[in-house]
């Protein structure tokens, strides 16, 4: 055995800002399986990661709904860590930028950057929302890419080109908050100067740290030059205070990476002899790995690794990149019910799965991989149903019917379990250069060789024969320790799988070395079934509740007519108003935040609209029509500037917009997929 290594393991961390889809577990699924590998071979690895809990996006959904953000961040980070938890994903500890921790160190780094003159400061023009009176973060303005011409992407990378540019440089720009132009105002920023690292990062990215793929990306980034990078943003930010500049907040993707560090050091903080130093000094001779999407590789690749050299941290020994989910050959589709969340997931099917249908799938590029659903199905049908748990099934009854569950003595054909032991070299090499697919290929082969020998002795003929029951013993002892093996080599994949093969075989948890040695004089339990197979309805079942998501969170309202009328009477047309007095009609998408019974009132429902940080009240006819229950939480128009009305139950401050023939028909309208409250309709 080569000597035990230290080993720190990373994911890139979850935005605490939505649920976890099948399209993130690709890299969690793949650290996991990863990191497991390393403690099956005796090896020290740590596994962290934390909820990335700053930012614009969290502070607006937060006022959106009416709470602060440490209530927002604190119920997603327990909602993700039950998704992971449920997919099996193995962290030592799981954490969060909010953190003091990230606070202290997200300090230290800047203070010793500041020091040592690589962080400057100057007048910047930024873009400002006029409507929403904030400076725009960068992914907040939207329009057409600088370099290719694509529309609709954000203000600092272009998802089409791949090129990276400051919002400034956008074309066509506009507020994704508010859709108004944004103004350019001037304000004071703080800036990172990465061409100081020049010649560190070159070298760096070429020693083998990065995929071949990846160190070629960089090239072109290198070749047009290394900007400055803007690490400050202006109030209202949530997030940290740069110390000593009120109003001037850490971007969030300064303290990010920084978290690593940060959960990190949590760990160590409530384990004894664990040491941070050890592991993050710039001499450390620890190992540290990052798994992270290929979207963000600038981030992890170049500003990640220079801020931690100038701040007198150690750089990450190797960085590993993966491509994105495809689903039936395409991206990831709301409308096809293609998006999946993780929790949709769980409700149809075993996390098992998939773990095993990506491992088959990844390798160690950053090329994209397709969850084919008929082939997922086939896959795991046949290769975990027919092939692996079927060797158990086939042989495991004999030995609990006709011997009390008592394995022989020795095997009868030894060389065979040796060969199978023999392949976990090769097996244990794919694993560690991140070839899960082939690891896959070379296990499954040994299961038909497996099954192809159980067929071969044909136990259930040898029971059939008086005299040979040493002999039945012997071939079904010999099975079931094929199976062991195999157990023990998909571990990292099928850690659920796994631990319950083990208490069929009550053994402890499975090593690569306790592999070698055969399971021979020894009791095991009834065999149970380990899994199931897949029912496709299962997976149609999966899709149209993913398709129901996607309709009752952006679609909630239903169909609307659209030639009803409010009110259907033949009074005389009113007199014509001139188009400035119509274009004074203020229309706002607000969001039902309360919704409740007017004691007194047949048709009035009391609603509070969130206007996207105001909170109206509205009396609307609409009781007949809708439960106030249902209402809660939809997304709905509303005029914004009609004059409060004193009404008997109150004051009413607007209007709701709603249209149908009246009584139970009565629809109100909704704005497109996307919207969010104060956005204006026009």
């Amino acid at each position: 055995m080569s000597q035990v290594r230290d080993i720190l393991v990373t994911s890139a961390l979850p935005y605490a800002n939505g649920p976890i889809h099948i399209g993130h577990l690709v890299e969690y699924i793949q650290t996991d399986i990863w990191a497991r590998f390393q403690r099956m071979r005796g090896h020290n690895c740590w596994y962290v990661c934390a909820d990335d809990a700053h930012g614009t996006p969290i502070m607006l959904r937060a006022r959106q709904e009416g709470i602060a953000p440490e209530a927002l961040i604190a119920r997603m980070s327990q909602e993700h860590q039950a998704d992971f938890a449920a997919f099996r994903i193995g962290f030592d500890n799981y954490h969060s930028t909010h953190s003091p921790e990230n606070q202290e160190l997200s300090n230290l780094i800047y203070q010793r950057n500041l020091e040592t003159g690589h962080i400057v400061q100057r007048i910047i023009t930024q873009a400002y929302d006029p409507v929403e009176r904030m400076f725009l973060p960068d992914r907040f303005i939207k329009g057409n890419c600088p370099r290719c011409g694509a529309p609709d992407q954000y203000g600092d990378n272009c998802e089409v080109c791949g090129a990276s540019y400051s919002p400034a440089e956008l074309k066509n720009p506009r507020s994704a908050i508010s859709g108004a132009i944004p103004e350019q105002r001037e304000s004071e920023h703080y800036f990172f100067k990465l061409a100081d690292f020049e010649s560190m990062l070159r070298e760096w990215t070429r020693s083998g740290t990065l995929q071949k793929e990846v160190a070629n990306k960089l090239d072109e980034w290198f070749a047009e030059g290394l900007q400055e990078w803007d690490i400050s943003r202006d109030a209202p930010y949530f997030g940290f205070e740069i110390p000593g500049h009120p109003g001037k907040y850490f971007y969030v993707w300064l303290d990010a990476p920084i978290g690593y560090l940060a959960s990190f050091k949590n760990l160590c903080n409530k384990t004894p002899g664990l040491n941070f130093e050890r592991f993050w000094a710039a001499d450390s001779q620890a190992e540290l790995y990052h798994f992270i999407g290929k979207d963000i590789i600038y981030f992890h690749a170049l500003f990640f690794p220079a801020m931690l050299h100038g701040a007198g941290f150690r750089k990450p020994t190797a960085i590993f990149a993966h491509g994105f989910l495809t689903v039936d050959g395409q991206k990831m589709s709301k409308s096809r019910g293609t998006f999946i969340k993780a929790r949709t997931y769980l409700n149809h099917l075993d996390p098992e799965y998939l773990r095993y249908y990506f491992a088959a799938k990844l390798g160690p590029g950053v090329d994209d991989i397709d969850l084919n659903l008929d082939d997922f199905v086939a896959r795991v049908n046949s290769d975990l149903i027919g092939k692996l748990v079927n060797i158990a099934s086939r042989t495991a009854g004999f030995i609990t019917k006709g011997f009390d569950g008592w394995l022989a003595g020795q095997l009868p054909h030894p060389e065979l379990y040796q060969a199978f032991v023999a392949a976990g070299e090769s097996i244990a090499a794919a694993y560690e250069q991140r070839e899960f697919s082939r690891a896959i290929r070379e296990i499954m082969n040994l299961a038909d060789r497996a099954n192809q020998y159980i067929a071969e002795q044909a136990p259930w003929m040898i029971a059939k024969q008086s005299g040979r029951e040493q002999e039945l013993q012997a071939v079904c002892t010999q099975g079931l320790n094929l199976f062991r093996v195999l157990i023990g080599y998909l571990r990292p994949v099928l850690p659920g799988t796994a631990e319950a093969a083990e208490s069929f075989l009550r053994i402890p948890p499975l090593s690569w070395a306790s592999i070698g040695r055969p399971l021979l004089a020894h009791q095991i339990a009834p065999f149970k079934p380990l899994l199931t197979r897949i029912d496709p309805n299962q997976v149609q079942a999966m899709l149209a509740e993913a398709k129901q998501d996607l309709q009752t969170k952006e679609t909630p309202e239903g169909p609307a007519s659209p030639s009803a009328n409010l009110h259907l009477e033949r009074d005389p047309i009113a007199p014509p108003i001139d188009y400035e007095t119509f274009a004074r009609i203020d229309l706002r998408v607000a969001r039902i935040q309360q919704a409740r019974l007017v004691e007194g009132a047949d048709k009035l429902l009391e609603l509070k609209l969130d206007l996207g940080g105001e909170l109206r009240t509205v009396f609307a006819g609409i009781r007949a029509a809708y439960n106030p229950q249902d209402l809660e939480g939809r997304l709905t128009v509303m005029v914004a500037n009609l004059a409060p009305r004193k009404m008997r139950f109150g004051v009413s401050e607007g209007m709701v917009l709603a249209a149908g023939p009246g009584g139970k028909e009565l629809f109100i309208l909704s704005p497109d997929a996307g919207a969010e409250p104060g956005m204006r309709v026009k």
